[in-house]
């Protein structure tokens, strides 16, 4: 076991993240009110993913119906809180950033009747519609094993469907809330590809919390089985003490055994090493794994390319915003007949009071988002 109060090792250490792209990045953010998973999570690669010109936004609010040991969202119940404003705005707000590459998460939402499918399908396709160039990955939970949910969510075509089975099997109940499962994560991944063929699926495992490097090996076959294209796998870090201990520090010669061993069982590409996170160097894995297939030399001129391109795109729609309105309230206004109620969308209705009349048309503002 790793104590809580001994140094971390050497190849944890990265520089904090700066620079003309990074600070630009992170002003947009703040100005148009987007909150992105890398800042939260203090990620070690935010710099150098957003110079990159990758970045991951969380959906659907930060307050997260399960609590895995390893997270630091915060647990409980929203109680149907829905902005339902929320996918116009990420994706005109995206439209309009220098991204060729963009990560959307969610916090579990099993108070929702779809698990709050729909509302990532129709971000999803709204992006596509403003910035056919940007690539779009949706890292998703499982829906509570609704595959006609998760049929939903993959129905918008991201390029990459990501749902990430984090831990090996042994430890599933010890880490993971009740709500997961081994099975139903592996279910969800061979749903999809089942459904879509030629759609570029992902999954995410944690090392250094509890785990043997057979096990690891075994949950690698296991995701191969399920057809999965892309792993990463990194170092767990404790977030707070109320959170599962780290049990050791894997060394960096480990994670490269388990990247080689990933190629020999038929991964696309497997990014694996301490600092590695689920949406690590996206647009970088999708590149050389999909686009140019392994020419690293390849890989590197796109990647330039396609940041020029999505600079270039988001500079001409930023002007094509110009006095257009940008807040959210005023872009629910234009939209207004695209919106529905946030209470149809919610699993549990309380009948104790007796129910407000609300345009059908009108967003609802829940007390507390």
């Amino acid at each position: 076991m790793a104590s809580r109060f001994a140094p971390k090792p050497a190849w944890l250490k990265v520089r904090a993240p700066g620079g003309d792209a990074y600070t630009g990045l992170k002003e947009t953010f703040r100005r148009l009110d987007l909150h992105t998973v890398c800042e939260e999570a203090r990620c070690p690669n935010m710099g150098e993913c957003w110079s990159e010109g990758t970045a991951t936004v969380m959906l659907l609010g930060d307050v997260c119906t399960r609590g895995c040991r390893f997270c630091a969202v915060t647990t409980g119940n929203p109680r149907g809180a829905v902005d339902v404003r929320e996918p116009e705005h990420v994706a005109r707000a995206i439209a309009g950033m220098g991204l060729q590459y963009v990560v959307m998460t969610m916090v579990d939402r099993d108070d929702l009747i779809d698990g709050g499918a729909s509302h990532i399908a129709k971000t999803v396709t709204r992006l596509r519609e403003l910035r056919p160039d940007i690539l779009i990955e949706t890292l998703l939970g499982d829906f509570a094993g609704n595959l006609e949910y998760v049929d939903v969510a993959a129905a918008s075509k991201p390029h990459v469907f990501a749902h990430n089975i984090e831990v090996v099997k042994r430890i599933q109940r010890v880490i993971r809330d009740v709500r997961c499962s081994y099975e139903q994560s592996l279910n969800v991944l061979k749903n999809v590809k089942n459904k879509h063929p030629d759609m570029i699926t992902k999954s995410s495992i944690m090392v250094g919390i509890g785990e043997r490097d057979d096990e690891v090996l075994e949950t690698m076959r296991d995701l191969r089985g399920a057809n999965v294209d892309l792993l990463t796998i990194g170092q767990y870090l404790r977030p707070t003490p109320k959170h599962a201990e780290v049990h050791r520090y894997v060394e960096p010669a480990v994670f490269e055994r388990f990247a080689e061993y990933g190629k020999e069982i038929g991964f696309a590409y497997v990014a694996s090493g301490p600092l590695v996170r689920s949406s690590y160097k996206a647009a970088e894995v999708y590149v050389r794994s999909v686009l140019t297939q392994g020419d690293g030399a390849s890989a590197s001129e796109l990647l330039r390319e396609r940041l020029a391109e999505a600079r270039q795109r988001a500079s001409e729609i930023a002007g094509e915003q110009d006095g257009a309105p940008l807040t959210t309230s005023e872009l629910a206004a234009r939209q207004a007949s695209l919106l529905v109620p946030a209470k149809s969308l919610v699993r549990h209705q309380r009948t104790q009071s007796p129910p407000v009349n609300v345009p059908v048309n009108v967003p609802v503002n829940v007390p507390g988002t």
